[in-house]
């Protein structure tokens, strides 16, 4: 049972059992403290309770850091994710304890951040802020609440529509020719972007041992999403790899993120291009794809999308295209 005296103006209860540690809390009357004493009692009865004494001190930045040490490395985008974590830990959010991290103090967190970056930018923030915070709930026996859970989400705007017409490609590929210093992969590695709707990643790892030109396939063991993926390749995109040198290093493509990234924005100025990213390829080449492949299903096989919504996302035919159709 526990004990319940006044002390000054407060009453304290006091909850002592074996296996547990002692639980000592005060309250403005008797009857407050009783039902607390007779609530956290009940959940020891049950073997659901777990002290709140141990998050009182327990701060954001070193949840976060455990998570960035256990969990992050495991996943697909963990340098991005850990990027993201660091600048996490550097705010002033990160010197709240779990215990003071109230939906109001989320909430201003939030409307700071929407005055700095886009809405897409803080959603992910607090993508990641409840995804530590439910896995310290469930793996590290951390007793608390997800204030994440009760804050509004910023809303989102529609996804990119941004493909690129054929004059664009053919200035771009122009302005990527390898002139000069200009690298000797950037023009090959747009190409096999719009004939395949690969990612960039996925292109950037794409080795020689895993592409059958024999056969006009190449071999994705590690995707996005998890799953491995085989890509037919159209005539054009055997082309493209038949022309090109075999680097040492067995990479179709031996260029890195940063420098492609770089490489390619330079590209659209010389070509007079605005609004390009690389990853609007992918889009493009989803659209071209489909006027070749009307079964969605197929076309899911080949891009690696996992919905019919997300495929939807990337695949943005003109209304002239769709009214030739109606002939």
């Amino acid at each position: 049972m526990a004990s319940i005296r006044q002390r000054g103006s407060k009453w304290q209860a006091r909850i002592i059992r074996k296996g547990f540690p002692a639980e000592v809390r005060s309250f403005d009357t008797k009857s407050e403290a009783v039902r607390w004493a007779r609530s956290i009692e009940a959940q020891m009865e049950l073997g659901g309770y777990q002290s709140p004494a141990r998050n009182n001190d327990l701060l954001l930045r070193d949840l976060l850091d455990r998570y960035a040490q256990e969990v992050t490395p495991s996943k697909r985008g963990a340098k991005d994710e850990l990027i993201r974590i660091r600048a996490l830990q550097r705010s002033r959010l990160a010197d709240f304890s779990l215990a003071t991290l109230t939906p109001a103090v989320l909430a201003n967190f939030r409307d700071e951040r929407l005055r700095k970056v886009s809405s897409a930018t803080a959603v992910r923030d607090l993508s990641l802020l409840s995804g530590a915070i439910n896995h310290a709930r469930r793996e590290w026996g951390v007793s608390v609440s997800n204030p994440c859970q009760l804050i509004r989400k910023p809303s989102v705007p529609p996804g990119r529509a941004r493909t690129l017409t054929p004059d664009e490609e053919s200035r771009l590929i122009t302005a990527l020719a390898p002139v000069g210093r200009r690298s000797p992969w950037m023009a090959p590695l747009v190409s096999m972007a719009l004939e395949t709707a690969m990612r960039r990643g996925e292109l950037l790892a794409l080795k020689w041992e895993n592409v059958r030109l024999e056969i006009r396939t190449a071999y994705l063991p590690m995707t996005k999403n998890g799953h491995p993926r085989t890509v037919p390749l159209s005539t054009r995109a055997i082309g493209v790899l038949a022309g090109l040198p075999r680097d040492p290093s067995g990479m179709v493509f031996p260029i890195t993120e940063m420098a492609m990234e770089a490489a390619f924005r330079k590209a659209c100025v010389r070509a007079g291009i605005d609004n390009l990213r690389f990853h609007d390829l992918r889009h493009t080449g989803t659209t071209r794809m489909a006027e070749k492949l009307p079964n969605a299903i197929e076309l899911a096989a080949v891009t690696g999308h996992q919905t019919l919504q997300m495929l939807k996302r990337y695949y943005h035919p003109s209304a002239e295209a769709l009214a030739h159709k109606l002939d």
